[in-house]
């Protein structure tokens, strides 16, 4: 099993900047494609940004220009640096990762704990 933690949450004003980190652990296993996505009260999960093992990445439209996702494969650690930040961009944000264990062909997907942004106006 890969564990995710996540850190870098918090509560800042409008305009202001946040860098969330993800450091996956475990042991024997392969990252592909890591990510952040985000939940709102009442609102559905969806997906902020996201980088695959490559280093191709995926925003979306509503962060684009405003926060960039970024991964150091040798620590197996995804960011997301998020600037010119909005109220609306106030969520729980879950890091997320495909990921494979040694030996096996099975894609797992594993889910960090959460960290909240609040962005106050």
């Amino acid at each position: 099993q890969v564990q995710l933690v996540e850190s870098g949450g918090g509560l800042v004003q409008a305009g202001g900047s946040l860098r969330l980190s993800c450091a996956a652990s475990g042991s024997s296993f392969s990252i592909g494609t890591m990510g952040w996505y985000r939940q709102a009260p009442g609102k559905q999960r969806e997906l902020v940004a996201a980088i695959t093992s490559g280093g191709s990445t995926n925003y979306a439209d509503s962060v684009k220009g405003r926060f960039t996702i970024s991964r150091d494969n040798a620590k197996n650690t995804v960011y997301l640096q998020m600037n010119s930040l909005k109220p609306e961009d106030t969520a729980v944000y879950y890091c997320n990762a495909d990921y494979v264990l040694t030996w096996q062909i099975r894609v797992r997907t594993s889910w960090g704990q959460g960290t909240q942004v609040t962005i106050s106006s």
